[in-house]
């Protein structure tokens, strides 16, 4: 099969094989709303989602960079940390000390936990099969905070709660099963320690003694604009991906029946696949409409592409309880894995396992949105 896949590329050039799709991908929609009509959906739906959602998740983003910043300045994030590290060993076989990463990565994005991961007083802790599967517990928990807060700011309150017990839960699974394959890979890896282990390492750091109003005023500035930061990273994700999921879920102007050109129009592609497998779709994740598939797609890439689908679906009628529990779940334990696992692993060292810690990951996000369904089935009854 390899030898075969060698012998097409060397007939078919990449470049080729990029136009091909490119090209194949824009006549099918130009050939379904009109060139025209195609052109001006995409550049008004993409400066429609940067008006009214980018700049409203930026905004979040801000706020909730702030509070991070203040819990980490004030040893709040110290302190949860003693508090949930008798948690990490039992349910992710981590040392205590990785708490510290989930709270960090759930406060910021995923890649909080690579900076943590090279700071030797932290991976002195780790053996390196559990420091490599660090990589899918961060991730598990990266823009937490603020995928929570934007559901919450759409009007539902207990459900991304639901959700956030479901992005636990997937995360054990996808963490202890990236161990599993680590070590069936490299069996070594079980016994080696990422770094040597000294008292010097274990040392707590050291809180800088400045006066209170100084503490208080730095903390917000720098958290707002690590903030502003995270919500200029989201632009090109939202802007892309999402409008070109879009193009791919909407349909027509729903008053007409055709194509005008305005934002938020489409070929409804993505409804149309998820009715062939809605069955599927209805028992592991409880969603009512076709449509809901675009949000875990999306995920995949980028969660907060996936949380500028959410305020459309809502003011479609297509969006429930169960499916912002479900949303919350795969949108915090993806959290655009397949974006930043590849760069994550490479920064670690161990880009050779990439393949694996995507697998294990799938997995894991897929275990989070059907917790939260029966989960929000429960909760439901009560």
């Amino acid at each position: 099969m390899k030898s075969l896949l060698r012998k097409l590329q060397r007939l078919v050039p990449s470049g080729v094989t990029c136009l091909l799709i490119v090209f194949g991908l824009f006549a099918y929609l130009g050939s379904k709303m009109g060139t025209a009509n195609m052109l001006n959906t995409l550049m008004n739906t993409a400066h429609d989602l940067l008006l009214n959602t980018v700049f409203y998740i930026m905004a979040i983003c801000v706020i909730t960079g702030a509070i991070g910043r203040i819990f980490v300045e004030f040893g709040v994030v110290r302190l949860l940390e003693k508090l949930l590290r008798p948690l990490m060993k039992p349910l992710f076989n981590l040392p205590g000390v990785a708490a510290l990463g989930a709270i960090l990565t759930f406060l910021s994005d995923n890649p909080a936990i690579i900076s943590l991961a090279q700071d030797k007083q932290f991976s002195s802790y780790f053996k390196k099969y559990q420091f490599i599967s660090l990589t899918n517990f961060g991730t598990a928990f990266g823009m937490g905070l603020l995928v929570i807060v934007f559901m919450v700011g759409q009007g539902f309150y207990s459900e991304p709660f639901i959700g956030l017990f479901g992005a636990v839960c997937g995360c054990i699974v996808s963490t202890r099963l990236m161990q599993r394959f680590v070590i069936k890979a490299y069996p070594e890896y079980k016994e080696e320690n990422v770094c040597e282990d000294t008292e010097e390492t274990h040392k707590d750091l050291k809180i800088e003694r400045r006066p209170m109003f100084q503490r208080i005023l730095d903390s917000l500035l720098d958290g707002g604009r690590t903030g502003v930061d995270v919500g200029i990273a989201i632009i090109p994700g939202v802007l892309i991906i999402s409008t070109l999921v879009m193009l791919l879920t909407f349909g027509p102007d729903s008053a007409t029946g055709e194509y005008n050109g305005a934002a938020y129009q489409g070929v409804g592609l993505l409804p149309w696949v998820g009715g062939k497998l809605g069955f599927l779709f209805k028992w592991l994740f409880g969603f009512t409409d076709p449509h809901l598939i675009a949000f875990p797609i999306t995920a995949l890439g980028a969660v907060g592409a996936a949380l500028g689908l959410v305020p459309n679906f809502m003011a479609a009628g297509w969006i429930d309880g169960n499916a912002i529990a479900v949303f919350t779940a795969i949108g915090m334990c993806w959290s655009g894995y397949l974006s930043t696992h590849t760069a994550m692993l490479d920064t670690l060292g161990y880009r050779k396992l990439t393949s694996k810690a995507i697998l294990a990951h799938t997995i894991g996000g897929l275990v989070a949105a059907i917790v939260a369904h029966w989960g929000y089935m429960l909760f439901s009854l009560i």
